[in-house]
């Protein structure tokens, strides 16, 4: 009698947790979709455009002092390259630009044998403290204008 007894307890506790865990969350798995396929077709590289060409003239321009006084006499210097070699016996000529006005630079260096100019720039007080003015430095070359990066300052 124990025996059955032990059967039909077993039996029915197994039924309960069969019950209750029917009544549980259920849990859904979504498989992955597929991913689309990706060719490259080897006409891709063809409308790429080429690298553009380093010009041969070169030219780059700076002062003497970042920040000079409002009343000093800076130097604005240049230099001019083609193909990475000086090129000497080029007029250059220079404005600087202030807050209120233009200024050109009327000394017309020519380069030396280095490819440099120098020009002498009196401040004068015409730009105000920690503002930035800049000088646009070009060369004549063969008829061609070569413009050079700007110079800059900042009075103190």
């Amino acid at each position: 009698m124990k025996k059955n007894y032990l059967y039909i307890m077993s039996a029915l506790l197994l039924t309960i947790l069969f019950s209750v865990s029917a009544c549980g969350p259920t849990i859904e798995v979504n498989k992955p979709k597929p991913q689309p396929t990706v060719t490259i077709k080897k006409s891709f590289q063809q409308g790429v455009p080429s690298v553009p060409k380093f010009p041969s003239y070169v030219c780059g321009s700076w002062s003497s002092a970042n920040n000079p006084g409002t009343y000093s006499v800076i130097s604005i210097y240049a230099r001019l390259t083609q193909n990475t070699k000086p090129v000497a016996g080029m007029s250059a000529q220079a404005t600087a630009h202030f807050k209120y006005g233009d200024v050109n630079l009327d000394q017309a260096p020519v380069s030396d044998s280095g490819g440099y100019v120098t020009f002498y720039l009196q401040l004068q007080g015409r730009q105000p403290r920690q503002q930035a003015a800049t000088v646009d430095v070009s060369f004549n070359v063969n008829g061609k204008t070569i413009s050079c990066t700007p110079a800059f300052f900042a009075p103190q």
